[in-house]
């Protein structure tokens, strides 16, 4: 406690990491920031931009950055962004922002990557799953681990996925997307032997055209594969970080 106190008194800690040192997490006027997720669970806190302010988001980023280095936000709109994309690049601007259509991830120049040793495939079905796979894919980046994207290889022409086998196999882990029947992750687990997480996407018309189709199908799977809400990209990527983390402690 005392040497928090005199680092925060010499200003090498700021009152934010001292808080975070303390509590885990860090209360503002946007809300309370966990601090300590990624070392109590393995996978950090997003910041879900959806709903809230642009003042909100930039409080929270600054506060994401200040106490682990980076800030991960996850369904960013186009207006949100250049809000936070001003804001960052007068505070701090030597940040790095990497965005993937609505995931953003910030980083400080001191902030240190990590990595871990295993690789996870992510598949999309067609073009609208991509999205959500962005968002999958981000949440891997960030925990060090190696992605392989392949897209497009949806069930409507079987040979598109049976010519991407190889490629498949070779995944520690899958993360398959897909929307309409939701067929894919499905066919999928039945021709690899690594664990699949299936997405199901909100895309398509009529009758579960709203995603529901896709889960009630990857739910109903006969081959065995894990699933997650519709849309959850951020969940699925973070499950796949949980497999990346315990694959790695073996390997290295």
């Amino acid at each position: 406690m005392r040497e928090l106190l005199e680092a925060v008194a010499d200003g090498s800690l700021s009152p934010a990491q001292a808080e975070a040192e303390l509590r885990g997490y860090v209360v503002g006027d946007a809300g309370r920031f966990d601090a300590a997720r990624e070392q109590r669970r393995g996978i950090p806190e997003a910041i879900f931009a959806e709903g809230k302010s642009a003042e909100q988001i930039v409080a929270l980023a600054e506060t994401a950055l200040e106490t682990t280095g980076r800030a991960l936000l996850t369904r960013v709109s186009e207006s949100l962004f250049e809000a936070l994309e001003t804001h960052l690049g007068e505070a701090i601007p030597d940040a790095t922002i990497d965005r993937r259509t609505t995931t953003v991830r910030v980083t400080s120049p001191e902030y240190e990557q990590p990595s871990l040793d295993a690789t996870v495939g992510i598949a999309t079905g067609g073009t609208v799953d991509g999205p959500v796979a962005d968002e999958a894919g981000m949440v891997l980046r960030d925990a060090g681990v190696t992605v392989d994207r392949v897209d497009d290889i949806g069930v409507a022409s079987l040979d598109r996925t049976l010519d991407q086998l190889d490629r498949l196999r070779e995944a520690d882990v899958l993360i398959v997307a897909a929307g309409r029947e939701g067929a894919l992750p499905t066919v999928v687990a039945g021709l690899v032997d690594t664990p699949v997480i299936g997405v199901p996407v909100a895309s398509g018309y009529g009758h579960g055209g709203d995603g529901e189709a896709a889960l009630a199908g990857m739910l109903q799977s006969c081959t065995v594969l894990s699933v997650v809400n519709i849309d959850a990209g951020f969940v699925a990527g973070a499950q796949a970080t949980l497999f990346a983390r315990a694959i790695d402690t073996p390997r290295s």
